[in-house]
């Protein structure tokens, strides 16, 4: 039985990859303890996997972490297993403040072209198709489509 065991653990050993956050690490907390409890925007198979990023306050214990969460879930409790939380990817460079984003009636982007880059035509067995290559005025820098 011994040999078995270690031999199940090595299997499970080569997948398992170890997790640790740091204090004001980004963190993305999973959805599926609180199903029934909190609902977040859309239910069934629509319904995020996970929500955040939240950012961690403290490490409590080796796999206990306490996150600062926002006013919306102030019934729940603070402090998270690390098998619950998943390390958010975000770039802070990339996020766009609200105040400069501009939206008509329909809450739809207004971006404008600024110059048109290149023109071809794509030939198929029937039929021709234009392309044209566009920079638009973007917050996010030259953007071409």
């Amino acid at each position: 039985m011994a040999a078995v065991r270690e031999r199940q653990k090595s299997y499970a050993d080569k997948r398992r990859k170890p997790l640790e956050f740091q204090v004001g690490d980004r963190v993305l907390l999973k959805v599926a303890p609180w199903k029934g409890v909190i609902r977040f925007g859309k239910h069934g198979k629509l319904s995020p996997q996970y929500v955040g990023p939240f950012e961690i306050l403290k490490r409590i214990g080796p796999v206990a972490y306490q996150l600062k969460l926002p006013d919306e879930l102030s019934g729940v409790h603070d402090v998270f297993r690390i098998s619950n939380l998943k390390k958010c990817l975000s770039d802070k460079t990339l996020v766009i403040p609200l105040e400069e984003i501009q939206v008509d009636e329909q809450l739809r982007f207004i971006e404008e072209p600024v110059e048109i880059i290149d023109r071809e035509v794509k030939q198929l067995k029937q039929s021709k198709i234009p392309m044209v290559k566009v920079r638009w005025n973007s917050r996010r820098g030259l953007e071409f489509t």
